[in-house]
């Protein structure tokens, strides 16, 4: 028997729609959802234990996978079975988790996953856009506690138009492409990049994608009406005691408040605080720290935070000491690594990363093989953040989310201002050796000078910044906060990171952690951030003010030359010989790749040695030289034989022509060492392929005045 299905639809204008449907797959999970559009098709399942995890955090799983089925393709490598999450993957994970995750209840404990697969595939269709909307969905079929509808769309610009999911070749044209995430009542989050737009359009922006939001919020609940919203289950919730927390914030909060005032180091203040806290925790009796277990550590926790919290409401100042809009210092250093192709170094603070830079050929060009996307990038960079940068021993387990998140940013903040004319592939690498705050935008910060040192004309230098925002709405006060610490993220209402060029906002990640932030604060917060990016850019271009004219002397010099497709074979030779034994000679890497626009093979010399890639032109100038009907070139004899001479034109050594005998001279040549002998360097006129012989014919002897007709006819 056919299932009975519950669907909703969602008009995105121009024609496009959006549907959300259940009741007919996956119907043992705890919610279930298709959402599609076009062609492409979303399946979205939630299922979360019934017993609470012995933890005291919600072990939230958000999984994203694109099947390779879903757009009729096997999957890449030896293994035709899907593996690892990509990058591009992962990064939907990230997206969606942070806005689901605020909303679970904070004492609800329960493992949780949510699930989202791409099932079919549409070429029109961006489908990481639908996914904050299916993960949704599938929870309000279910009954997992949460608090409200959430989505998330993609939002682009072309020619002052904004565009609500836009395809891959508007989003191509588009000056923005932002994911915003949000209830039908605060937006949650934001990230992505955009052309240098300004503080306001960036707002715009995300006012635009919130009216849209209201209407896929507002289809999730109508669906789950109809289909029969579950009952909310009933879970066991965290053990509360008020006169015990009321008892710890008394002893806390002024000692707290006092340590946090004195602005201390990071690794001061930690030790106080861990002081305090083993005093009033020392305060209770053995018996009352085994009846109250974990929430003499939870209260504490609370007191602090409030504590921190007041004292910049209440005073403006910092657990550093600065005040609000105040940076730390910041010192930087370029070509601090020897042998590499770039490198510099950016301390801010306790914050420091170290970039280096790598040069090298479309080779290296990191390759994209999603179900969705297909491509490679030529600029890439990578993010590391090793234990040690935090004080901490703990195990090294790959690539973490984080990692990718953190690298993504930096990348996109960058990768706008790499001249299109570029002819590297460029790798920017990022360690970060110390960390307080913010080590993303220390990244897009050490990336711009490691990118300037390398000798890559980068359009223009480009700074990020770490935001925070404290509020208490009973009073109304709130406090922007530039270049945050670590602890003012975790404390914070709101943490955002902005990058940019003086002329406007290149990238940007934010995640608002209070409800019904207003529009006016968040144009506060974003003008503030431009004061504090404008200042760090400052620190960077006293270090280094422009690019270097040339790469260093031991990086890879780039020529890039374009052939006509039919003389690609004669370089690559039988087997690769040819262009394997000029690799060899030169100590140069040769890549060969094909325009299918042009028809034109383009050829990349990369070398150290100038002298080395200077060989390579000629030897593609030789097997691409083709003479010209009627013109006169220089030639060097290279072979004598009885009808004629071999002779080479010198301008493209080991392109060969045969003289002829005939050709020689306007008397008669009875040996052709009358005329020439090996060696000689001489003129001759090219005419072409001539018929008769089938062969090219070239002549001396029409360079040559013509003898009068009776002397040729006495001899």
């Amino acid at each position: 028997m056919i299932p009975k299905t519950f669907k909703e639809v969602i008009d995105l204008g121009d024609g496009r729609e959006i549907s959300i449907e259940t009741g007919k797959l996956a119907k043992q999970a705890h919610g279930s959802v298709v959402v599609k559009s076009g062609n492409s098709m979303l399946l979205c399942t939630v299922v979360s234990n019934y017993k609470q995890s012995d933890v005291d955090f919600l072990p939230l799983t958000v999984d994203y996978r694109e099947k390779f089925a879903a757009a009729g393709r096997y999957p890449g490598g030896f293994f035709k079975r899907e593996a690892r999450p990509s990058d591009g993957e992962v990064l939907t994970m990230r997206i969606v988790d942070r806005v689901l995750r605020p909303l679970f209840p904070k004492d609800y404990h329960a493992e949780t996953q949510v699930m989202i697969q791409l099932m079919s595939h549409d070429d029109d269709v961006m489908p990481d856009a639908m996914a904050g909307l299916a993960a949704s969905a599938a929870i309000q079929l279910s009954d997992i506690p949460f608090e409200c509808a959430i989505s998330e769309v993609r939002v682009g610009r072309v020619n002052g138009e904004f565009i609500i999911n836009p395809t891959l070749s508007q989003l191509a044209e588009s000056d923005i492409d932002m994911m915003i995430g949000a209830s039908a009542d605060s937006v949650m989050m934001v990230e992505g990049e955009m052309k240098e737009i300004s503080e306001e359009e960036m707002t715009e922006a995300i006012k635009f994608a919130h009216e849209a939001i209201k209407k896929q919020c507002e289809a999730q609940i109508k669906l789950a009406e109809a289909f029969g919203k579950k009952e909310t289950r009933t879970y066991e919730g965290e053990r509360e005691d008020e006169a015990l927390a009321k008892r710890i914030h008394d002893l806390a909060y002024d000692k707290v408040y006092e340590v946090a005032k004195a602005g201390s180091s990071k690794a001061e203040r930690s030790a106080a605080f861990a002081e305090i806290k083993e005093e009033i925790t020392a305060s209770f009796s053995e018996e009352e720290q085994e009846e109250y277990g974990d929430l003499i550590s939870k209260y504490y926790s609370k007191a602090e935070k409030a504590a921190v919290r007041d004292l910049t409401l209440n005073e403006g100042l910092r657990l550093d000491g600065r005040k609000t809009d105040e940076i730390r210092p910041i010192w930087c250093e370029v070509d601090y690594l020897p042998s590499v192709h770039g490198s510099s170094i950016f301390t801010r603070g306790e914050t420091q990363a170290l970039a280096t830079v790598t040069l090298g050929t479309s080779r290296e060009a990191n390759q994209i093989d999603m179900p969705s996307f297909e491509g490679e990038e030529t600029f890439y960079l990578h993010y590391n953040f090793p234990p040690f940068s935090t004080g901490e021993a703990r195990p090294i387990r790959g690539t973490s989310r984080r990692e990718i998140g953190h690298g993504n940013l930096a990348q996109r903040a960058l990768k706008g201002m790499i001249p299109d004319n570029c002819p590297y592939t460029v790798r920017v690498v990022s360690e970060i050796l110390e960390s307080n705050g913010s080590s993303s935008m220390a990244t897009v910060c050490a990336g711009t000078m490691a990118i300037m040192d390398a000798g890559v004309q980068l359009k223009k230098p480009v700074s990020g910044i770490a935001m925070g925002l404290i509020s208490d709405a009973d009073s109304g006060k709130y406090a922007v906060l530039s270049d945050i610490l670590g602890d003012e993220d975790h404390l914070g209402d709101m943490d955002f990171k902005v990058t940019g060029t003086a002329e406007g906002i290149t990238a940007c990640q934010m995640d608002i952690k209070v409800k019904g932030l207003s529009y006016e604060i968040l144009i506060k917060a974003l003008q503030q951030a431009r004061a504090g990016r404008l200042h760090i850019l400052e620190k960077i271009t006293d270090t280094i003010d422009q690019p270097n004219e040339t790469v260093k002397a031991h990086a890879p010099k780039m020529i890039t030359r374009r052939i006509p497709n039919e003389y690609i074979g004669s370089l690559i030779g039988p087997g690769g010989k040819v262009i394997q034994e000029l690799q060899k000679e030169t100590n140069t890497t040769i890549v060969i790749n094909e325009d299918p626009v042009t028809e034109e093979g383009i050829v990349e010399i990369l070398g150290t040695d100038q002298e080395g890639i200077d060989k390579v032109l000629a030897k593609i100038d030789a097997i691409t030289f083709k003479p010209e009907k009627g013109s006169v070139y220089e030639v060097k004899v290279i072979k004598l034989l009885d009808f004629g001479a071999v002779v080479e034109y010198t301008e493209a050594p080991g392109n060969e022509v045969l003289l002829h005998i005939s050709e020689l001279a306007w008397e008669r040549t009875n040996n052709v060492t009358d005329v020439v002998n090996l060696g000689d360097v001489i003129d001759v006129k090219y005419f072409g392929f001539d018929p008769k012989t089938r062969k090219e014919k070239v002549s001396r002897k029409a360079l040559l005045p013509r003898p009068p007709r009776e002397q040729k006819n006495k001899e």
